[in-house]
């Protein structure tokens, strides 16, 4: 691992450069989606009103070519992570990148959907922060995140553009054990104020085919 944050940064960046080229990470300046994975750190501390540290265990649902996973592993040097990729060629991509980078101690490639990953007591409740940029609508965000997650632990999900937290809705949250959605800075935060129920989340495809709301 680089010991200079900078450098780690200029690592990521090319392995961003490289998932790009793949049809990984979507388009526009690789700068654009750092600075926007960056947003979901601030996100975070606005919340906790502090930032992630060495006690911090974080699950990226879906993180494709890295994002926002790998640029918060760079900026987090003392968190652990875990990037949860259904896709077998994008978690494999993603476990060379993270070999390259020389972070296998601290950071987990799950190749696996992540219903499976929130069933397994491995993984399940054991997060204090999930993260989750473009993985899916609220409801299978929150069914598939919510589980992953320790009591008091932040589900932070990005918002597209204009959104200000309406399409989550709190009576539905509450069935998964999560608070009220807080919106800032084109983020949405929902707090785990109960364990997720066992029941949840249901198998692979149905919290997509029935969503909750």
């Amino acid at each position: 691992m680089a010991a200079d944050p900078r450098l780690a940064t200029e690592r990521v960046v090319e392995v961003l450069t490289q998932a790009q080229g793949l049809g990984f990470l979507g388009p526009g300046p690789v700068e654009a989606h750092l600075g926007h994975s960056l947003g979901f750190a601030h996100a975070i501390a606005a919340v906790r009103r502090r930032q992630l540290g060495e006690q911090d265990r974080v699950a990226d649902l879906g993180p494709g070519g890295g994002v926002p996973g790998l640029v918060l592993a760079a900026a987090f040097p003392g968190s652990r992570f875990t990037l949860v990729e259904g896709s077998t060629r994008r978690a494999e991509f993603l476990a060379a990148a993270v070999r390259a980078l020389g972070w296998g101690s601290r950071v987990s490639v799950l190749p696996l959907r992540a219903e499976v990953a929130g069933r397994d007591r491995r993984w399940r409740n054991r997060h204090s922060v999930v993260v989750a940029r473009s993985f899916g609508p609220p409801s299978v965000t929150a069914e598939c995140g919510a589980p992953l997650l320790e009591l008091g632990g932040v589900l932070v999900v990005s918002e597209p553009p204009g959104g200000g937290g309406e399409r989550w809705l709190p009576e539905r949250l509450r069935t998964l054990g999560l608070g009220r959605p807080i919106a800032t800075g084109g983020f949405v935060t929902l707090i785990q104020e109960v364990l997720c129920p066992e029941r949840y989340p249901r198998r692979v495809g149905v919290p997509r085919k029935r969503p909750l709301f």
